[in-house]
This record gives C-alpha cells, sequence and structure tokens, in this order.
C-alpha cells in the first residue's frame, strides 16, 4: 500500500471570488469545518500516513490550522510554490525532496471517496509509472476528457476533446518521480501535460470506479457537498 501523498493546495480559486480573496480554498466553511479536514480525516480512514502539501497564495492559513497533522494522526510537510506560483506539476517537482519514489497525488478541491488500496494494488502489478484513476462521465459533470479501456489511458487532453472520450479524471493519481524529469527546477508546469504525454506514449495506467466524486472548486459544488457530508 502506497501511504504518501502530495495534496495540491495552491490554486487562485478565482471561481470562488470574493471569498476566495480572503481564505484558500482548502479552508472553505462546510457545515463549520474548513474542507481540508474532512480531506485529511478521509485520508487517514484510507491508510495514507505521510502527506506533503504544496500551497501558494494563502497557503500559510492552512499550516496555521493544520500544522504538522498530529492532531489527524498523519505527518504533514509543506512545499511553498515561492514568488510565483508554479502550476500542479512545478509545485510536485519542487516538492520532490519530500518524498519518496512512488506517491499519490490528489487535488485540493477534491473529496474522493474510492479504496486507495485497490488503486495501489493495481499500480503495483503494473510496470507503468503513472496512473489515472477515471469515471465513466458521458460529459454528466465536466467535459469528457479521456478515452479508458482495459486499465489503460489511451488518451487524456483536457483541451482537444474528441468524440470518444466518455470517461473523465476522477482525480487521484499514482505516480513515480521519473515522471516530472521533463520538469526544470522552477519550471511553470501543469500536471494535466504530464498525463497528456505519458498517456500518448502508452505508459498511464488507469483504475476506473463508480465512486462519485465531489469538489468545493465552484459554489455548485460547495453546496452538494454540503449535503453529502452532513448524511454521513
Amino acid at each position: 500500500m502506497i501511504t504518501d501523498l502530495v495534496l495540491l493546495s495552491g490554486g487562485l480559486a478565482t471561481r470562488l471570488r470574493p471569498i476566495s480573496h480572503s481564505i484558500p480554498k482548502s479552508l472553505i466553511d462546510i457545515n463549520g469545518t474548513p474542507f481540508i479536514e474532512y480531506q485529511l480525516k478521509l485520508l487517514k480512514e484510507q491508510g495514507i500516513e505521510n502527506i506533503v502539501i504544496c500551497v501558494g497564495y494563502l497557503g500559510e492559513q492552512i499550516e496555521d490550522l493544520i500544522g504538522d497533522g498530529n492532531k489527524f494522526g498523519l505527518n504533514i510537510r509543506y512545499s511553498y510554490d515561492g514568488d510565483r506560483l508554479l502550476g500542479t506539476a512545478g509545485a510536485i517537482k519542487k516538492a520532490l525532496p519530500y518524498l519518496p519514489e512512488t506517491f499519490f497525488i490528489m487535488y485540493g478541491d477534491s473529496y474522493l471517496p474510492i479504496n486507495f488500496e485497490e488503486v495501489s494494488k493495481l499500480f503495483t502489478t503494473s510496470d507503468k509509472p503513472a496512473l489515472m484513476t477515471v469515471i465513466k462521465n458521458d460529459n454528466q459533470w465536466d467535459k469528457s476528457n479521456v478515452i479508458f479501456s482495459e486499465n489503460n489511458v489511451i488518451k487524456y487532453d483536457k483541451v482537444n476533446i474528441v468524440p470518444e472520450m466518455n470517461f473523465i479524471d476522477y482525480g487521484l493519481g499514482i505516480v513515480t518521480k521519473t515522471c516530472f524529469n521533463c520538469v526544470g527546477d522552477g519550471e511553470v508546469y501543469d500536471l494535466a501535460n504530464i498525463y497528456r504525454d505519458l498517456a500518448e506514449g502508452g505508459k498511464l495506467l488507469g483504475f476506473e470506479t463508480e465512486q462519485r466524486f465531489y469538489e468545493v472548486g465552484s459554489f455548485d459544488g460547495i453546496e452538494e457537498f454540503k449535503k453529502i457530508i452532513t448524511k454521513k
């Protein structure tokens, strides 16, 4: 079981303005609790032990609240983008010294009630350097951006959409450090481009889930998550 994870929490959350002018997306109030606390509880339940939170805009607020993760039973470290936001892959590249060879990736606005151990098992039986979890979407929650077949992501592209795409990136990935060899130190780079190139090279494993994902990157997503988390 892979027990290390990168949590990407450095974005500007422009869709949540004006709220996000004063707090990062991870600290959005959900029924009286900051969203990130729901994430950390879920990750602990799924067997994650060590987390590196990649932070940028207002990231100090996250560190001030969460600290070293001890109160959640987790070991948490922080990697700051610095003077400019590095993009998702650029942020991970900077965090690599804190990470083992293989680790999970999750976005800071995602709540993913999926079995992490099953995802980890599939990856460890493969010789591929990366894995993307996917869900059958048919443009239901957002534009589908994945062609998936027999545990392989055949094509992934968020820009050049083709009719054959009926899956979408679920939001949980597994990568090895070698996936970031193409990113220079301090370079602004998007994780989506790495996934796209891996898929084109036949190097991106896929794990299909039927379990809904939830997100707080939009006001509609926040309201939906408030409802489902109340029922738990």
